[in-house]
């Protein structure tokens, strides 16, 4: 990966802060437990899905001991909106088992704990360290890793190698704020199908940079 120009970083640093100063998480949660579900179930499946979803789950069940009491069949049915549910449901269920059985009911702050209980990968185990616990992550989901190759962040070779380029070009304590901003501003502007580089505010200057022989990198 060649290395990024500071003034590429600046100016999509400073474009993502005017468009989303302060973006919120865009999951609904009431501790570390229940934004560990609501990740789990948001594979494959959009943030408001989600949220429609945990509304009434978590009116049931907002802690593990009371996931385990209400059992993987009821979980099914109340998450089935969700895509998957067969698997999500015995995930959340066991998931909230290890937690009681292990952690005395409480969410784990180690990435080593966190993705050993099950249905946990280490995205999701990076948005409960950096959302739940405030511990720096960088979780990269599908539009990060999009736009910071579309960007000229990263190779696109992977979503490890996406992760590891984009801690090295943000600062630690902008991380957290970076992932929410670049999603949101991929969702907004830089989607992935019938993106107009023209109306997308960040691409449209790498455009004209281009074409001027100063793409912001070498």
């Amino acid at each position: 990966m060649a290395r990024v120009k500071p003034d590429k970083i600046k100016f999509i640093g400073d474009k993502l802060d005017e468009l989303f100063p302060n973006p919120p998480i865009p999951l609904d949660f009431k501790n570390p437990y229940t934004l560990l579900v609501a990740v789990v179930l948001s594979a494959q499946c959009t943030d408001v899905r989600v949220n429609q979803v945990t509304k009434v789950l978590f009116k049931e069940a907002s802690s593990p001991a009371a996931m385990i009491k209400l059992g993987v069949k009821r979980i099914a049915e109340i998450i089935k909106p969700c895509g998957f549910f067969n698997t999500k449901s015995v995930n959340i269920f066991n998931l909230s088992k290890t937690l009681v059985e292990k952690y005395k009911g409480k969410v784990p702050c180690t990435f080593e704990e966190l993705e050993a209980l099950p249905g946990v990968g280490h995205k999701t185990a990076s948005v409960i360290m950096s959302h739940a616990y405030k511990i720096p992550a960088f979780p990269v989901d599908t539009h990060i890793h999009r736009l910071a190759e579309r960007w000229g962040l990263s190779d696109g070779s992977s979503v490890e190698q996406t992760e590891k380029d984009l801690k090295k070009i943000f600062p630690e304590c902008e991380w957290e704020k970076r992932h929410l901003q670049i999603i949101y501003y991929g969702r907004t502007y830089c989607k992935a199908r019938g993106h107009k580089v023209e109306t997308c505010p960040i691409c449209s200057m790498m455009t004209v940079h281009a074409k001027t022989r100063n793409n912001f990198s070498g």
